[in-house]
């Protein structure tokens, strides 16, 4: 009987952990600033290449990342549609300076940069196109 409830116990924690994972997977949210902290910045010799004039879409990747491969394809849509953005996508383990500056635990990660270089939103997971669309809106004005 003990190990019924165990097992009840794990599997439950197991559900509620996965709807939580789905539900936070992909959203872009604001950058939480700690005690009047500045956000921090990316500059274009961190990345390897040049911002975009009006924001960028920093994509952290790794080889084996199925959903890259899609968050790929939506953040090249998205930097195609909207004049002065760019999408630069680097390989995490290739940067792991960077990573660990910016916190990245998983790939693929998202970072949404003004034109400054500062991260204004981020996501883990694979982000829709629409909700891309409007951190662009938000790191542009």
């Amino acid at each position: 009987m003990t190990g019924a409830l165990i097992a009840a116990a794990v599997l439950a924690a197991a559900t509620v952990f996965g709807l939580v994972r789905r539900r936070r997977d992909g959203v872009l949210r604001t950058r939480r600033e700690k005690g009047g902290e500045m956000p921090e910045t990316v500059r274009p010799d961190d990345v390897g290449a040049e911002l975009g004039e009006k924001a960028t879409l920093l994509q952290f990747s790794s080889a084996f990342c199925a959903p890259c491969r899609a968050t790929r394809r939506v953040l090249g849509e998205v930097a195609e549609m909207v004049d002065g953005v760019a999408h630069v996508e680097l390989d995490a383990e290739s940067h792991l300076e960077l990573v660990r500056r910016l916190n990245v635990v998983r790939t693929p990660t998202v970072l949404v940069l003004d034109a400054a270089g500062r991260v204004v939103r981020r996501a883990t997971g694979a982000p829709r196109k629409p909700d891309v669309v409007a951190a662009l809106g938000e790191a542009i004005q």
